[in-house]
Parts: structure tokens; C-alpha cells; sequence
């Protein structure tokens, strides 16, 4: 508890706590405590430092990944963002393809109605797929069903052409893992953006068209 303390009293930085943890991975289920703190301060950093240890250190979180999947029903929207991000991470590191059998729970955030779980959602996405070939198409599929989200006061029609962009980068790192039909559906998928009224979204769409049109 005293580590949590010194978080909240602004006596260790997340950078100082990912290197004591770097250290004693003992420490981990402590972190894991500090993610339901009423204290925004240790709730956050310790939600920071998770998702840095995912990303150097998968194997050393993998045991506790379904307590990170129990963070896509959290109700601090950043805490979900958190969840997300190392999920992915661990997906590299999955050997008993624990994600797998979370897909639907993992993409069923698709619906969440807030722009930046989506997009944080589809970005995620490619590292997932790369880390599981296997699943590439299943998640491409998903990524096409961003034209029907509905749209909401935190998900408007601007949004899901930000959200469309990312996808566009999301299926450029996934697209030579896809089979012939599905590629071409990705392809009718980014053609609609040639003219978008957003400059990047239209760039992007023009880059993915000429790589692999």
C-alpha cells in the first residue's frame, strides 16, 4: 500500500514506479489493486505503467489477462482505453489463446459509442492481427462494420471518418494477410473515402488505393 500512497502524494512518478515493478513483477496484483483507487492519481498511473509493462514485458502480465479483459466493462472510459491497449500486447504472448476466446467481448466495443474507444478499438486491431495471422480476416470483417455504427452526441458523422482513417492503417498492416475475397472488400471499403471531405482520410484513402488497388 505505501507505493500507492506515494502516488497519490505525488512522491513517485509512473516513470520511477515502472522501474520498481521492472524489478519484482511480484508487484503486478498491487497495480492491479491500484486500478479500482478512488484516486484518480493512483487509479491512472497505475493503468499507465500496466500498459507499459504489457508492451516490454508481455509474458510477465499474460497470467493476469483476464483481469484485463474484466477493464472493457469498467466505467472510466480511460480505464477501457488502458484494457484495450493491453490486450493487444498480450495477444502476442497468448498461448492459450485466451483472446480468441474473448473476440466478441474485445470487438463488442466497437458499439461502445464513444469515438475514441473505437478508434482506440481499430489501431489495436492490427497488432492483435499480427500477433495472430489466423484472425486477420475475422478482424477485418469487424473493421468493415465501422460504416454502420450509430452514431451518437460522442460519435458523430466526423468522427467516423476518423475512425475510418484509422482503419485505413489498420487494414494496410493487415492486407496481405487476408484472403482474395475479403480484400477486395476492404478495397470497395476504402474507395468510398477518395473524396472525403477530410484531407487525411482522403490522402490515406489515395496511398492504400495506389499500394494495393
Amino acid at each position: 500500500m505505501l507505493l500507492l500512497d506515494q502516488i497519490a502524494d505525488k512522491n513517485l512518478t509512473k516513470e520511477s514506479l515502472f522501474k520498481i515493478v521492472e524489478q519484482d513483477f511480484a508487484l503486478v496484483p498491487l497495480l492491479l489493486e491500484g486500478l479500482a483507487s478512488s484516486k484518480p492519481a493512483i487509479r491512472y498511473t497505475c493503468a499507465r505503467v500496466l500498459v507499459d509493462l504489457s508492451e516490454h514485458y508481455p509474458e510477465n502480465l499474460y497470467a493476469y489477462i483476464h483481469e484485463f479483459f474484466n477493464l472493457l466493462n469498467n466505467d472510466f472510459r480511460i480505464l477501457k482505453w488502458n484494457g484495450l491497449s493491453i490486450i493487444a500486447n498480450l495477444a502476442t504472448v497468448d498461448i492459450n489463446n485466451v483472446f480468441d476466446d474473448n473476440f466478441d467481448r474485445y470487438f463488442s466495443l466497437m458499439n461502445d459509442g464513444y469515438m475514441v474507444t473505437v478508434a482506440n478499438l481499430v489501431g489495436f486491431s492490427s497488432k492483435i492481427g499480427l500477433a495472430k495471422p489466423y484472425l486477420a480476416n475475422r478482424i477485418a470483417r469487424e473493421l468493415l462494420k465501422i460504416e454502420n455504427i450509430a452514431l451518437t452526441p460522442h460519435l458523430t458523422e466526423e468522427c467516423k471518418r476518423v475512425i475510418a482513417q484509422q482503419s485505413i492503417d489498420t487494414f494496410d498492416q493487415l492486407f496481405n494477410l487476408l484472403d482474395r475475397k475479403l480484400k477486395v472488400e476492404v478495397l470497395d471499403f476504402v474507395k468510398k473515402y477518395l473524396e472525403s471531405s477530410r484531407p487525411h482520410l482522403r490522402e490515406k484513402a489515395k496511398t492504400f488505393v495506389l499500394r494495393w488497388g
